[in-house]
């Protein structure tokens, strides 16, 4: 099995979503990005290429530009161009009337084996595996216009206008933001005055195995890579039994849509853990998730581990994603996943001065609830392997005295066939049923407190003591359904075994 640090440098060199921003300054490449470097290699791009580049025959390419060099919060026209293989067709999506879909883009024939037939197009459990052809793209459903506001948030600031992205006004695209003379990330770090943030050295990459020392603390550390450790303020399943916590980490992304369009049909939300680098290269994606009533947290700008990072590269990691949220969606939400999980009492505390409480998935006696989706395309097992742990671990939940959040990933293709053919109707099927919610609706967390303008909960934005979140105390009514002890990580090492035993 590779070592987080084997996947994170797999991850920079193997991205099948490749962005080219072009502005006033040039292209600006999108870095290779992948959930622990999980090569999605149904779209694997040339070394050093700008633009999507299918490597199996009869895929699709692909290639998004936003273009324009107008300053951030001006409006500018955004552009999909899809060129199917064998061909040159351009799909134009006007930017004149504020509205942006993304486009499906024809495809060669491909066999019916391969491709699922039915209206989202899911190949047959068999089928999925790393190197598959690529499905057609999907388009959004709705779009919607500047001026906009949800139904469903008492008080929601108005859509801003049209969001038009300009490398200049951000970081380098899933890189760590760089922290010298940076006068925004000077200004956040103003938000930690106040707030007790433990004096933790950073691990070396996060991973238990890279940092031997740090994991022989881990307990001191309250790192939940190493051990599970969590505090009373971390939310980690929702408190009645048999309730699923349904999130999607990594988007959003080009496949989106799809899944948007199944939750949709089945009447079912989550909560989208998402990416600022991701945020400002889809924001039209973003804006449909948002605005269909699904809820919306931070999970950084270039998905690396926090507790490898400095003080001032998690808020900048924070800060950023935030931004971007904001600047697409005109709100700012007051919830966060760490990358992997990777989390300490040192980032916990920084996450909870800047107004955003950790959500992490559970990893209690029925655990860990993470659909292995993610290794799919990694090519480390199949997706009947995939599926096969995963129904094991769902026939656990049934012994919890409490619900679940799970986690599953929107970023590649494959993970989002996964969902919306499989692991969503397993749990729609289940016997017992399931009950399916967002985080926040499981939680019973009011739309309004998900986001700083419209949260009237003050230990939501930022002013509540992070000692509390360091020591885990908690006064909230809910503490029973945040924290598990780190006894119940055992359930990990039963799921690590079994997943072991396929690699």
């Amino acid at each position: 099995m590779l070592t987080l640090p084997a996947l994170s440098a797999l991850l920079a060199a193997t991205l099948s979503l490749e962005l080219v921003a072009v502005n006033a300054h040039g292209p600006h490449p999108g870095a290779h990005y992948a959930h622990r470097g999980h090569a999605h290699k149904r779209q694997a791009p040339a070394a050093g290429t700008d633009s999507i580049v299918a490597a199996a025959s009869g895929t699709s390419s692909f290639s998004l530009s936003v273009t324009g060099a107008a300053p951030l919060g001006t409006t500018a026209s955004t552009t999909a161009v899809g060129t199917p293989a064998g061909g040159s067709t351009v799909i134009t999506t006007p930017g004149a009337t504020g509205v942006t879909t993304a486009t499906s883009v024809a495809t060669a024939p491909v066999s019916s084996a391969d491709i699922g037939t039915g209206v989202y197009d899911i190949p047959p459990l068999a089928s999925i595996s790393s190197g598959m052809p690529s499905g057609p793209l999907p388009s959004l459903t709705a779009t919607y216009t500047p001026g906009a506001t949800p139904s469903y948030i008492s008080g929601a600031p108005p859509l801003p206008t049209k969001f038009m992205f300009n490398a200049a006004d951000w970081p380098e695209l899933d890189k760590v933001p760089p922290t010298d003379n940076d006068p925004l990330i000077q200004e956040w770090m103003k938000e930690l005055d106040g707030h007790d943030i433990p004096d933790i050295t950073p691990t070396q990459d996060g991973s238990c195995a890279g940092d031997p020392a740090a994991a022989a603390q881990a307990e001191e550390r309250g790192w939940w890579t190493c051990g599970g450790w969590t505090s009373g303020n971390d939310i980690v399943a929702c408190p009645d039994k048999m309730t699923w916590g349904v999130s999607f980490d990594d988007g959003p992304a080009p496949y989106t849509p799809k899944l948007l369009k199944y939750l949709e049909d089945k009447d079912l939300n989550a909560t989208f853990f998402v990416v600022g680098s991701r945020v400002v290269s889809y924001p039209d994606i973003l804006i449909a998730e948002y605005m269909a009533g699904h809820e919306i947290a931070v999970h950084t700008w270039s998905h690396h581990p926090l507790t490898a990072l400095t003080n001032e590269q998690i808020v900048a990691e924070l800060g950023y994603t935030r931004r971007a949220i904001q600047a697409v969606l005109g709100v700012t939400p007051t919830t966060m996943r760490a990358p992997f999980g990777d989390i300490d009492n040192r980032v916990r505390a920084i996450s909870n001065a800047m107004g955003l409480q950790p959500i992490i998935w559970t990893t209690g006696p029925g655990g860990p609830f993470d659909t292995n989706d993610w290794h799919v395309p990694a090519g480390t097992v199949t997706g009947e392997q995939q599926f096969e742990i995963f129904e094991g671990l769902l026939g656990n939940a049934t012994i919890m005295d409490t619900g679940f959040i799970v986690l599953e990933h929107d970023l590649f293709e494959i993970t989002v066939d996964l969902a919306v053919g499989y692991t969503l109707d397993a749990a729609l099927t289940h016997n017992p049923p399931f009950k399916l919610e967002s985080i926040g609706t499981c939680m019973g967390m009011p739309p309004t407190d998900l986001y700083q303008e419209t949260t009237t909960n003050k230990s939501q934005s930022g002013q509540h003591s992070s000692s509390a979140a360091a020591d885990g105390t908690d006064s909230d009514s809910n503490a029973a359904g945040r924290v598990f002890a780190s006894s119940a990580f055992a359930g990990v090492a039963a799921a690590a075994v079994a997943l072991a035993g396929l690699l």
